[in-house]
C-alpha cells in the first residue's frame, strides 16, 4: 500500500443548516462528508454519471462521526477526505472537518459497498474504480499476476 489518497473540499454552512444554539446541526455533517467523498471521486474521474453509466451504486452501509467542537453559520470549513486502502467489496473513506483556525471539529468514516444497479446485488470493486486508484495503490501479493 502506498500513501493514502487525500483531497480537500471547502464549504460554508448555510443559515438553514444551523440549529437554535447557533451550531451546525449534527446530521448535516453526514451531508458534508458525502459532498467531500463525491468531490474526491470526481478528481479521480469518477462521477455520479459514470457510475450510473456502468450500473454501479454506492450505498452507505456504515457511518461513524465523532463530534469534538461545534461549527457555526458561514464558518469556512475544510473537509479532508482520505482513501487509505484499495477497495475490494467495501470502500472506506475517512474524513476530518476543520475550521479556519485548523481546529479539528469532527472526524468521521464511512463505508460504502458496490452494488449492481440492475440486480441490486453486491459486487466486487468494478474495474472503473480499480483503474482510477491503481496509480495510488501498489498491488498486494494476491493481486500480483505470477506466470505459471
Amino acid at each position: 500500500m502506498s500513501n493514502p489518497l487525500e483531497a480537500t473540499f471547502r464549504l460554508r454552512p448555510r443559515y438553514g443548516e444551523v440549529d437554535q444554539m447557533g451550531y451546525v446541526y449534527h446530521a448535516n455533517y453526514v451531508s458534508y462528508c458525502h459532498q467531500a467523498r463525491t468531490e474526491l471521486l470526481r478528481k479521480l474521474g469518477i462521477d455520479d454519471q459514470s457510475l450510473d453509466g456502468h450500473n454501479i451504486l454506492l450505498p452507505v452501509i456504515r457511518m461513524n462521526l465523532r463530534y469534538l467542537k461545534p461549527a457555526g453559520y458561514d464558518e469556512l470549513l475544510t473537509i479532508k477526505t482520505r482513501i487509505v486502502d484499495k477497495p475490494t467489496t467495501r470502500f472506506v473513506f475517512q474524513f476530518e472537518i476543520r475550521n479556519e483556525q485548523d481546529v479539528l471539529l469532527c472526524s468521521a468514516d464511512s463505508t460504502v459497498v458496490f452494488v449492481d444497479k440492475t440486480s441490486r446485488k453486491p459486487m466486487k470493486a468494478p474495474q472503473l474504480i480499480i483503474n482510477a486508484l491503481d496509480q495510488y495503490f501498489k498491488p498486494t501479493k494476491h493481486e500480483t499476476h505470477h506466470p505459471h
